[in-house]
């Protein structure tokens, strides 16, 4: 059974190029798509990933505080930061993050992926 993704990102171009790029991944699926770090909560909590997608700026709900939280909730859940502004995270204290993925790396983003959630 293919491993299921939630992707979090205000920017609809970013949810729907991460969309398609899993289109092409037999092992694992996107099981919702949030624009914000509430919505995000929320549908983690609906569908149980097996790993989470989140950008940091959102509104609503950063992704800082929506991973902080859905760490609480669901820990064994690995979250992964995929973001233009990952030079912010080591002044943000403990980071809720399992790894920091800049968006102009999107290649390696499936690597990471397949590391954190083996299928």
């Amino acid at each position: 059974m293919a491993k299921t993704v939630l992707i979090a990102d205000d920017s609809e171009m970013v949810r729907k190029l991460l969309c398609r790029h899993f289109e092409t991944e037999a092992d694992y699926d996107l099981c919702a798509e949030a624009k914000n770090g509430e919505e995000a909560i929320a549908l983690a909590l609906k569908h149980e990933p097996d790993l989470i997608v989140l950008e940091l700026q959102m509104p609503v709900m950063n992704g800082w505080d929506a991973a902080r939280q859905l760490k609480q909730l669901m820990p064994e859940i690995p979250i992964i930061l995929f973001t233009n502004h990952g030079d912010l995270v080591p002044f943000m204290g403990d980071s809720p993050f399992d790894v920091v993925i800049p968006k102009r790396d999107l290649v390696v983003l499936m690597d990471h992926i397949r590391a954190l959630a083996p299928a």
